[in-house]
C-alpha cells in the first residue's frame, strides 16, 4: 500500500459539488434547448440530408468530408481509451492537475475537446441546406 497517495476529504467534497453543478447545468440546458425531434418519417419525401442531434452532429460533419474519416474517429476513440495506461505511473508525493510527465495526455484530451466543439459549431451554425456551406 505504500505506492498509493492518500486523498483529502476536501477533494471529494469538491468533486461532489462539481458533479451537482454539472448535472444542474445539463438539466437547465435540457429544459431550455428543445430536443431536435422530427415528425414521423415519410418514405416518399426523405429529408436531404437531415442534421443529427447536437451531440452527434460533429461526427456527421467529419463524415461529410469523406466516409473514410470514420477510421480517424475510431482511432481517436482507441487513443482516448488507452490514455490512462500510457506512460506508466509517475511517482507523485501529492495529486496535481496536468502533471508535467504526462503532457501528451493533456494535449490529446484538450485537442480532442477543442476539435469536437469546433466541428459541432461548424456543423450546427455554418451548414445550410443540402449540407452546403453558405459562402
Amino acid at each position: 500500500m505504500s505506492d498509493y497517495v492518500p486523498s483529502s476529504p476536501v477533494f471529494f467534497r469538491l468533486i461532489k459539488r462539481t458533479v451537482v453543478v454539472v448535472l444542474l447545468v445539463l438539466l437547465l440546458g435540457v429544459l431550455l434547448v428543445p430536443a431536435p425531434l422530427l415528425p414521423p418519417a415519410d418514405p416518399a419525401q426523405p429529408p436531404n440530408p437531415a442534421k443529427a442531434a447536437w451531440f452527434l452532429i460533429w461526427i456527421q460533419e467529419v463524415l461529410s468530408y469523406s466516409t473514410r474519416t470514420i477510421y480517424l474517429v475510431i482511432a481517436a476513440a482507441f487513443v482516448f481509451l488507452a490514455l490512462p495506461w500510457w506512460g506508466g505511473r509517475l511517482p507523485l508525493e501529492r495529486a496535481r492537475w496536468f502533471p508535467s510527465g504526462q503532457w501528451w495526455a493533456t494535449f490529446f484530451t484538450l485537442a480532442g475537446a477543442v476539435i469536437l466543439v469546433a466541428l459541432t459549431l461548424i456543423a450546427w451554425f455554418l451548414r445550410g441546406p443540402n449540407w452546403s456551406l453558405p459562402w
